[in-house]
Formats: structure tokens, C-alpha cells, sequence
């Protein structure tokens, strides 16, 4: 599931959770049975980038009953358009030039 996506030149909770995702690219359930590499419609496009440890949070899932202690939600811990941050981690301040 992608949980945010930062879109430059926009406001940067356009796109802030996973209900606010599909919204901002029109992504309904047509989409459901779409193979992942083959298809025309949605893709994820390679970007060189380096990504530690140290830049990502892991964290439990919100607004789940079952495994609800297990950690399977994760955000960049730089990133401005994440719903909701995990306890004590604050939000980064603006900045034009993320680097991740």
C-alpha cells in the first residue's frame, strides 16, 4: 500500500494517506485486478536515490483490529506528507530541496 506521495510544486498533503493517494491520481477499483508490471495505467518509476536505516520509521498500522502490535506501516522520517507520525517523531521543517 502506498501510504503518501510528496508531489512538488503542490501542497504537501495533497496526497497524505492512502485515501488521499487514490483520490489525488484517480485510482478506483478498476484498478484492483491490474497486474503490477503489466499494465498502462499505473507504474512506479526507478529514482536514484539512497535510503538508510536511519530514514525510515517503522511503525503499527492505524485503524486495524487484528495484528494491530505488528510494525507493517513505514514512512520516510523526512517526508512532510505522512497522515500520521509515529509518537515524538515531529514533523520536518519546510524544506525546497528534500534529499533522501
Amino acid at each position: 500500500m502506498i501510504r503518501s506521495v510528496f508531489i512538488s510544486n503542490n501542497n504537501e498533503r495533497l496526497a497524505s494517506g492512502p485515501g488521499l493517494v487514490t483520490k489525488t491520481f484517480s485510482v478506483d477499483i478498476s484498478f484492483n485486478s491490474l497486474e503490477v508490471l503489466k499494465n498502462k495505467s499505473l507504474w512506479i518509476s526507478p529514482r536514484d536515490s539512497i535510503l538508510g536505516e536511519k530514514d525510515l520509521i517503522q511503525t503499527t498500522r492505524i485503524g486495524i483490529t487484528k495484528a494491530k502490535n505488528i510494525k507493517w506501516r513505514w514512512y520516510l522520517k523526512n517526508s512532510r506528507s505522512v497522515s500520521k507520525r509515529l509518537k515524538g517523531d515531529s514533523t520536518p521543517k519546510f524544506n525546497n530541496h528534500l534529499s533522501f
